[in-house]
Formats: structure tokens, sequence, C-alpha cells
């Protein structure tokens, strides 16, 4: 086979496709998906939630704009995961800067009700960051 050839004709991606999609199918991989989606809801409409928009608007700007990147992550690795696999490890990354957001960024009054919304979303983007991740590299391990 030529180097210049395509990578449509390589003969592993028939495999490598399959790989990635039985992974896309397991339990693992369909619970994290929806926490990441759920997370990713919950962190974006959390200042509306328990109220706290209108004390902090930059934190409110940021868990909108973080939990529908997560929100629109989650949805991605539902859908194509064989694609989108390699950029799961954001979605922990979002977790830990919502968790660090609401003590860091300048203008953000400390409250209870968006240090807990804040730290729980957070998590659960964690975990179910790192649940997404679990089976890609489980094939890997057994490939």
């Amino acid at each position: 086979m030529s180097s210049n050839a395509p990578i449509a004709g390589h003969p592993d991606l028939t495999e490598m496709r399959l790989r990635y999609e039985r992974a896309a199918e397991t339990p693992t991989a369909q619970v994290a998906d929806g926490f990441t989606v759920l997370g990713g809801l919950f962190v974006a409409l959390s200042p509306w939630i328990t109220g706290f928009h209108a004390m902090t608007p930059s934190l409110t700007l940021n868990n909108l704009v973080t939990g529908l990147t997560a929100t629109l992550l989650g949805l991605s690795f539902a859908a194509a995961y064989h694609r989108t696999h390699g950029i799961a490890w954001t979605v922990p990354v979002l977790g830990v800067w919502t968790i660090v957001a609401v003590f860091v960024m300048s203008g953000t009054a400390v409250m209870t009700s968006s240090v807990l919304c804040n730290v729980i979303g957070g998590a659960v983007l964690i975990l179910a960051g790192l649940g997404t991740m679990a089976p890609a590299y489980a094939t890997r391990a057994t490939t």
C-alpha cells in the first residue's frame, strides 16, 4: 500500500470502527455519556435553579458555557464515540474547572449554593468523563 493512500482504504479501518462501536455500546459508556449530558445541564442551569445568577454574573456565564460544552460533548460521545473518544479527556478537565471556578473567578461571591452546585456538578463531570474514557482504554488494552 502506498504511503499516499487515503485512510478510507486502510485494511484495519473497519476493525477500528467496530472496536469503538463495541466500546460505545457498553453499559459503562452509555451511563457515563448520560451523566455527562445531565451533569452538563445541571452545571449550565444551576445559577437559575439555586438563585445565585443575580449576585454572580461572571460565574453564571461561566457555568452556562461550561455546562453547555459538557452537554454537547456528552451528546457527541453518545452519537459518534468512534470519532469523538479522543477528546473525552476534556470532560474531567471541565469538571475540575467547574469546581475551581467558584473560588478563582473575580467578582464571584462565595455562597453556599454556588459552591455546592459547582462542587457537585464538577464531581459528576469528572466521574462521567473518566467513565467515558474507560471503554476506549479497555479496548486498547485488550488489542
